[in-house]
C-alpha cells in the first residue's frame, strides 16, 4: 500500500469582479423594471412584488463582500441577468477547460512535476459544461497527459470526492498520481433575479496534485485517510438536464432550471451532518480536537462555517484555525475548501495535522485528513 500526498495546488481567479454595491444596483433595478411591468398583476393581488436587496442584508445572511466571475457585463445588465459568454468552436479549447488548464499548470509547478508525471485527472464539479467528450478528457489532452480521465459530480462536495478517489488509486497502485481539477462557472447555473440567493455564487477553478508520498520532492500533505457520505435530500436542486426538451414545459424558462436551496432546512439538516461526519472521521483515526491545527471547510457561509468550526474544536476557533475565503470569492461551490486550503496551508509545520471538508447539495459530505511533512 503506498501513502497518497497532495504535493501541490493551483487556483484560476477570474479578471472581473462585482461587489455587493454593484450587485444590489443591478438587483435593484431589475426589482423596479419587474415590479412596473407587472403592475397591475401586483396591485390586484394576482402576483407579489419584489423586494430590494442591500449590502447589509448580503453581508449579514452570508458574510460575502464580493465574487470573481468570468463575465460582470451581462449579471449587472437588469435586462439580462446571468453571464454572456461567447459561442466557441468545436476547435478551441472549452472555458472550463480553460480555466482547470490555468490552475493544473500552477499545482504542477508548486509540485516541481511535469504532466508526464501525472497518470490521470478527474474533473470533479457541480456542473460541466457538455454531457460528452468529458472535460477531463480535454484537460487531460490540453496538458498531454498519458493515461485516462474522467468527469464526476457530487455537486459542492466533488472537490473532496474526487481526492479520495485518486488516494484509493494511488494506494493501490493502479496509479502514481492524479490532478483533481475543479471548474467551476457558478454564475451561469446561479438564478441572479432571486432576492433570496442572487449574491451567493463565485467563479474560480482549483487544481490538486496527488502523489505517492515517495515521489514528493518538496514539502508535502499526505493523506491519513478520507471519508464520504451522502443521504438524498430535495433541498439542493437544479432540475436542468438533457432530457428537458422531452418534457411539454422542459424548454421553459422556469425557476427550478437554475440554483435552488430551501435555506432555512439546509441550514438545519445540513450542519449536524457534518459535525457528525467530522467527528466521526477524526475520532475513528485518533485525532482530537486539539491535535488539528486547522480546519479548510466548504466555503457556503460564515454563520455554518463558524458554527461547524466551534463544533468540532469544542470552542470558538482562533484567528487562522478556520480560514474563510468566502468574504473574497464567495461560494465557489466544489472549489472553495481548496481555495482555502491553497492559500492557508503553507505556513503549518512538520507533523501538524490539518482536515479538509466540502459539503452541500445530496446531501453530500466529505473529509480528507491530513499531515504536513517537510
Amino acid at each position: 500500500m503506498h501513502k497518497p500526498a497532495i504535493t501541490g495546488t493551483g487556483v484560476f481567479t477570474p479578471s472581473e469582479i462585482i461587489t455587493n454595491a454593484e450587485l444590489v444596483v443591478a438587483f435593484n433595478a431589475y426589482v423596479d423594471l419587474y415590479n412596473a411591468e407587472n403592475a397591475a398583476a401586483i396591485d390586484a393581488g394576482d402576483l407579489p412584488a419584489k423586494a430590494h436587496s442591500s449590502e447589509e442584508f448580503i453581508f449579514k445572511a452570508s458574510g460575502i463582500e464580493q465574487r470573481y466571475v468570468i463575465d460582470k457585463t451581462g449579471i449587472l445588465d437588469p435586462k439580462v441577468m446571468h453571464p454572456l459568454l461567447r459561442q466557441r468552436s468545436d476547435d478551441e479549447p472549452s472555458l472550463m477547460a480553460e480555466m482547470a488548464l490555468d490552475a493544473a499548470q500552477k499545482a504542477l509547478a508548486q509540485a516541481g512535476k511535469t504532466a508526464a508525471d501525472v497518470d490521470a485527472v478527474i474533473c470533479a464539479a457541480s456542473n460541466l459544461e457538455r454531457a460528452y467528450p468529458a472535460v477531463a478528457i480535454e484537460i487531460q489532452d490540453l496538458l498531454q497527459i498519458n493515461g485516462f480521465a474522467f468527469d464526476m459530480n457530487v455537486a459542492c462536495s466533488s472537490a473532496t470526492f474526487g481526492i479520495q478517489a485518486a488516494a484509493d488509486m494511488i494506494r493501490s497502485g493502479s496509479i502514481r498520481s492524479a490532478l483533481v481539477v475543479n471548474p467551476e462557472i457558478c454564475s451561469a447555473h446561479l438564478e441572479w433575479r432571486d432576492r433570496d440567493c442572487h449574491f451567493i455564487f463565485g467563479d474560480v477553478a482549483t487544481a490538486t496534485l496527488i502523489e505517492r508520498a515517495e515521489d514528493a520532492t518538496g514539502a508535502y500533505f499526505e493523506i491519513k485517510s478520507t471519508r464520504c457520505a451522502t443521504d438524498f435530500s430535495n433541498n439542493i436542486r437544479n432540475n436542468n438536464g438533457f432530457l428537458r426538451r422531452s418534457r411539454p414545459d422542459g424548454v421553459a424558462d422556469r425557476r427550478d432550471m437554475q440554483f435552488m436551496q430551501n435555506g432555512r432546512k439546509v441550514f438545519k439538516e445540513v450542519l449536524p451532518l457534518v459535525a457528525e461526519h467530522i467527528a466521526g472521521h477524526m475520532a475513528d483515526n485518533g485525532v482530537q480536537a486539539d491535535d488539528l491545527k486547522r480546519l479548510w471547510l466548504h466555503q457556503a457561509n460564515k454563520s455554518m462555517n463558524d458554527f461547524i468550526g466551534r463544533k468540532v474544536l469544542g470552542r470558538p476557533p482562533e484567528d487562522g484555525e478556520q480560514p474563510n475565503i468566502l468574504q473574497d470569492y464567495a461560494n465557489t461551490s466544489s472549489a472553495g475548501s481548496i481555495i482555502a486550503f491553497s492559500k492557508y496551508s503553507n505556513d503549518m509545520k512538520d507533523g501538524d495535522t490539518g482536515l479538509i471538508c466540502s459539503f452541500g447539495a445530496g446531501y453530500s459530505v466529505g473529509s480528507v485528513i491530513v499531515e504536513r511533512h517537510g
